[in-house]
């Protein structure tokens, strides 16, 4: 057996696990990598996995830190697939910091777009960024795609603050009882976990958009928009305009063909299935935008379905 034969067949048992049903035969599935509990990501996947119930290959989603974390273990083939920021895909690819080398990943489509959020409580005297300075601020999770963005952030708008790197859950229990000034994340609208927070302690969003060109000059452009967050979402009296960024479902190379084409036609044909009732803003589930994936090379195997369904 060659190298590459073997290592194929390494990565097809991290990709593909049985799944065992109520007496009947295990049948190999997907992992997905998707987010962290309570968040947007999780929501996603777990909706995705369920609308692939009864196919040839289901999906199953597991919780992870989010982008960073998705996209290393996609890459690594500890997961088939994984859900990531447009701006942590590129960086990926490219080996960029954090990134020590580039990563193999391929986009499936681009499913919605997330939002980048700044929380403080509604009492807080903070209105802006600047105000900020010196203060204990969460960025995120170490593996989420928010941590590498919100650096990038305070560190184009020239503020320096007491960096925290905390998991969703942590975050909006240390912002109730006052143990941080402000907390960051990305996900669609309403993110589940923030949405519970701001039914216990009420919370205000910091708009964003102001440094959306300056990002632009470092990332590229097509990455980062305005994105605007409507009045009500958290309990908020007026729109709170922000930076939306695409999000990706991505694979590696080592995906199959077959695999990536039914992936793509599920996006496609159960997209009224795939967005969770209670989300506002931006969703992609339809083909013309699942295939503007922003620069980031797409699958062979999801390009010929998305040829195919098109006709």
């Amino acid at each position: 057996m060659t190298g590459a034969v073997r290592r194929r067949a390494f990565l097809g048992g991290l990709l593909l696990l049985p799944l065992a049903a109520c007496g009947a035969s295990p049948r190999p599935v997907l992992r997905l990598a998707t987010g962290e509990n309570g968040g947007f990501y999780s929501e996603f996947g777990r909706l995705l996995g369920a609308a692939s119930g009864g196919r040839e290959r289901g999906i199953d989603p597991v919780a992870t830190g989010g982008s960073r974390e998705n996209v290393e273990l996609v890459a690594r083939g500890a997961a088939a697939v994984g859900l990531a920021m447009t701006d942590v895909v590129r960086d990926a690819r490219a080996g960029t910091p954090p990134f020590e080398r580039p990563l193999d990943l391929l986009a499936l489509g681009r499913v919605y777009e997330n939002y980048l959020q700044l929380a403080v409580r509604a009492d807080s005297p903070v209105t802006g960024l600047a105000d900020l300075a010196g203060r204990p601020v969460s960025l995120g999770s170490s593996g989420s795609g928010a941590a590498l963005a919100g650096a990038r952030l305070f560190a184009v708008a020239e503020v320096g603050v007491q960096a925290r790197q905390l998991s969703l859950a942590e975050a909006t229990a240390a912002l109730a009882d006052g143990r941080i000034e402000a907390m960051m994340w990305s996900g669609g609208l309403p993110t589940p976990a923030v949405d519970a927070l701001a039914k216990r302690v009420p919370i205000r969003l910091l708009p964003l958009a102001d440094h959306i060109g300056t990002l632009r000059l470092i990332v590229g452009a097509g990455l980062y928009t305005a994105g605007v967050i409507p009045s009500g979402v958290y309990g908020s009296t007026g729109p709170v305009v922000t930076i939306g960024v695409p999000n990706l479902l991505v694979s590696s190379s080592e995906l199959t063909d077959d695999d990536a084409a039914a992936i793509a036609r599920l996006l496609v044909e159960r997209a009224h299935e795939l967005t969770p009732v209670s989300a506002l803003g931006t969703q992609y589930l339809d083909q013309p935008s699942l295939i503007d994936t922003v620069g980031v090379p797409m699958h062979p195997g999801a390009a010929a379905a998305y040829r195919e369904m098109h006709g």
